[in-house]
């Protein structure tokens, strides 16, 4: 079976790239489409069911959503330009608060660093101040798979409701992919969803 992986793509690139990998196939090919967000899940679903197209099965496998389709023989021929409609939507309610961090320490002096950037989420879950979605990306990422006394407490704070995770690539660049402890890997359709649509981004690190 061939297989498409878009992992990691920002939209509109894993409508596009559907569409693409679509017309080197011929009518009645099974494929499977590799995913890790299911904004671009559910957007690469809609595409493919306004082409006439048949998504056989839906699969979540760990990090990743697997979509298995069969090419189908009635197609609307449509432009890259055209596929606007498809890419970037998101069911989304304004949420207040997205809090990015960027490294496992807070500051440049690195001992003193590690004991902010605990205390930043002792204070959080003590004072019950909390933000909706956090995303860790470059180094912060070393926060939700090797700093098991910061992962303790990402799990409480996740368990409260917030939405905790982690950049793909980061975790892939830093060799950490199967090591993730907390949260959901996430792509840059998550990063953008939490500046766009959020109300306040905040930066941490």
């Amino acid at each position: 079976m061939k297989k498409l992986d878009v992992k990691g793509l920002p939209c509109p690139q894993p409508v596009i790239q559907t569409k693409d990998f679509l017309e080197s196939l011929e009518e009645g090919e099974v494929f499977q489409i590799v995913l890790d967000s299911q904004t671009s899940a559910n957007n690469v679903k809609k595409f493919l069911n306004s082409q006439g197209h048949k998504i056989i099965s839906e699969v979540e496998k760990g990090e990743e959503i697997l979509l298995v389709v069969e090419k189908k023989g009635y197609e609307v021929k449509v432009k890259h330009e055209e596929l606007a409609h498809f890419s970037c939507e998101t069911n989304l309610e304004k949420k207040e608060l997205f809090v990015i961090l960027t490294n496992d320490v807070i500051g440049k002096d690195e001992a003193l660093g590690k004991i902010l950037i605990k205390g930043f989420f002792e204070t959080m879950l003590v004072q019950n101040l909390l933000p909706d979605r956090m995303f860790f990306m470059n180094k912060g990422v070393f926060l939700t798979t090797k700093d098991e006394e910061i992962i303790s407490l990402l799990r409480q704070i996740e368990k409260k409701g917030v939405e905790i995770y982690s950049c793909g690539t980061c975790l892939k660049y830093y060799g950490l992919e199967d090591q993730l402890k907390v949260g959901k890997r996430g792509g840059t359709d998550i990063y953008l969803e939490g500046v766009f649509f959020f109300k306040k981004t905040v930066w941490v690190g």
